[in-house]
């Protein structure tokens, strides 16, 4: 099949081919309106200088380095959603946007805060995932008296400077677990949860949702005290196959946190005991092979593309502001859930 050549894309576009030449070469002056339809034309039908024809159309619009602070690169959900912030930063249109992504190894506060510093010095803007702790806040508020706004991704902060939050409403989520496996699992059943750490306030919000709902819903269901996981594979693995020693009755789990591959692959390796009902978070390579092969019941996921998109679109307007005129911004966005039918 021959390549769409400027032919096809006037056609698709609704223009001239000498129209589609200015824009792309910028040999003249081209309505706005115009060339971002030749360009939303070039992405339909793929044409071969479709990112050409992004950086002509953004050569007059402000510069703008976002950095983008994420969790290990090992874990599958945050190497998606780094992709996807990637993709939001080279499409946004009120800036020529420039993403530096930093996975952090070291998740420890004072690292995460060094880390946040470091990248002040550099970016116009940061988007950080972190668990909620005094240095993390010092970092935060540090950054915003020299006007980079910083904004919680995933998982919200307590920095009055934040300047906004996007993820889940989490204490929806948690709520969410709790409503299936109250629904899924007999009366008087034994349940736990896991949480990567107790100081992300995600997961702190997610527990408090599966705990008010279970205390609703199935006030008859015995919940056993939550386990960190320390957002590791190995401790989770290690915790769900003691889980289910001390526990052999266990009917459900819901995993709040990282550590998922961990819990499917224990569960796998403890295939003669009675395998419970298992609610995890996010859909990723490993999560869909557990809905897939039945480990796994339900994923509930975050929208990872309408969150990189709303992170960066917060991050662009708030870096063109001056800073008198930041007000906190708050945007839940709506809870994606899978089951082994709808993958």
């Amino acid at each position: 099949m021959r390549r769409p050549n400027m032919s096809v894309l006037a056609k698709e576009a609704g223009v001239g081919v000498s129209t589609v030449d200015r824009v792309l070469n910028g040999r003249a002056e081209v309505r706005e309106d115009t060339a971002r339809r030749v360009l939303e034309a070039a992405e339909r039908i793929g044409f071969y200088a479709t990112p050409l024809l992004r950086h002509r159309l953004k050569a007059d619009l402000p510069q703008r380095t976002f950095a983008f602070l994420l969790q290990q690169k090992s874990t599958p959900f945050y190497k998606l959603l780094g992709e996807a912030l990637q993709k939001a930063t080279d499409e946004c249109a009120g800036v020529r946007g420039k993403a530096v992504i930093e996975f952090m190894e070291d998740l420890t506060p004072g690292a995460v805060a060094e880390t946040l510093l470091r990248m002040g010095k550099v970016a116009d803007g940061i988007a950080v995932v972190a668990a909620d702790h005094p240095n993390v806040t010092a970092a935060i508020d540090t950054l915003g008296s020299k006007s980079v706004p910083v904004v919680a991704l995933v998982s919200d902060l307590t920095a009055a400077s934040r300047a906004g939050y996007v993820g889940l409403d989490n204490r929806k989520v948690g709520r969410t677990a709790a409503w299936f496996l109250s629904n899924m699992l007999p009366a008087g059943s034994a349940v736990s949860i896991f949480v990567g750490s107790h100081r992300y306030l995600c997961q702190e919000a997610c527990e408090i949702g599966f705990r008010s709902c279970l205390r609703e819903r199935a006030p008859d269901f015995v919940l056993i005290d939550p386990v960190a996981t320390l957002e590791s594979d190995h401790y989770a693995f290690e915790a769900t196959l003691d889980l289910l020693r001390r526990h052999p009755g266990l009917a459900g789990l819901y995993v709040a946190g990282g550590g998922i591959g961990g819990v499917l692959k224990a569960v796998k390796e403890a295939a003669g005991e009675r395998v419970p009902t298992i609610i995890g978070h996010d859909l990723t390579d490993p999560t869909i092979h557990g809905l897939v092969d039945g480990t796994l019941s339900v994923v509930l996921s975050h929208p990872i593309e309408a969150v990189a998109t709303q992170a960066v679109e917060l991050l662009a307007q708030k870096s063109l502001q001056p800073k008198s005129e930041w007000q906190y911004m708050h945007h839940n966005l709506p809870l994606q859930i899978f089951t082994p039918e709808s993958v």
